[in-house]
């Protein structure tokens, strides 16, 4: 082997960090804040997700055998000029943030992270199926203690330093960190839009996604969702964000934990 196809290799193993577990959520039922008529509640099949959000240890790994995605090498139609504007160099995060959930990444750039190993990002109604979650609850969103839980995280002042990836409390599923780390790509995170065109015959009602939108949603007091719901479709994927990340999921019958007991 040249040193040439060697020297990524080598770079890779100095950011060596295992794969964070997979967890089986669902199956389940989703109930969209703008359902499409005769969808109030969406069943959705079992399926994997990791247990924290991609790190910065594991994107550098990544970006090493893959250098088409360090930053100055991806075209402007896959990334904005944010992307790993965080790190110190394009190759390397720095020792201070290598544990925390890597930010400042497109959509483009997350999918290709998980298809490089084996995975995918999770559809919106699985990623909100496994946030309905509480630590006792696979479906606490009838709760209004845990939905104030929530709006509290959301509340927080930004700019603070994350914390590490994977450092909250698991929730039913055995899952971390969904709610009050950072925001999260979903493969169809604009498929709110798309909903509303098909239902609407073209004409997209922008003002659902505004402040005053949240009057004509489905679940009114689960507002974090909204918020949710709105910055996705506020998104292009080629955009970055100091606080937007990922984690990677895959179709059910890879290597699993078992589903929780409801507790």
């Amino acid at each position: 082997m040249t040193l040439a196809r060697l020297l990524p290799l080598l770079l890779a193993g100095a950011f060596v960090a295992s794969p964070a577990p997979l967890h089986q959520v669902g199956p389940g039922i989703w109930r969209p804040l703008y359902p499409a008529e005769g969808e109030q509640q969406i069943a959705v099949d079992a399926f994997l997700l990791e247990e924290r959000p991609v790190t910065n240890r594991e994107y550098a790994a990544f970006v090493s055998t893959h250098p088409e995605w360090q930053r100055g090498k991806v075209p402007a139609l896959f990334s904005d000029p944010g992307y790993l504007s965080q790190w110190e160099s394009p190759d390397s995060p720095g020792d201070a943030i290598l544990d925390q959930p890597v930010t400042h990444v497109s959509w483009w750039a997350a999918r290709s992270f998980c298809e490089a190993r084996g995975k995918r990002l999770p559809y919106e109604r699985e990623w909100e199926l496994a946030a309905m979650a509480s630590a006792t609850k696979t479906d606490a969103s009838g709760d209004p203690e845990y939905l104030a839980q929530i709006l509290a995280w959301y509340g927080k002042p930004g700019g603070a330093a994350l914390e590490n990836a994977g450092s909250g409390e698991a929730n039913a599923w055995g899952v971390r960190d969904l709610h009050g780390m950072v925001w999260e790509w979903v493969e169809d995170f604009q498929s709110a839009l798309v909903t509303a065109d098909n239902r609407e015959d073209g004409a997209v009602d922008l003002s659902r996604f505004c402040g005053a939108g949240a009057v004509s949603a489905e679940v009114k007091e689960d507002y974090a969702a909204f918020m949710r719901i709105a910055f996705r479709s506020s998104l292009s994927g080629q955009y970055t964000t100091k606080n937007l990340g990922f984690r990677c999921a895959a179709d059910a019958g890879a290597t699993e934990s078992k589903p929780p007991k409801e507790k």
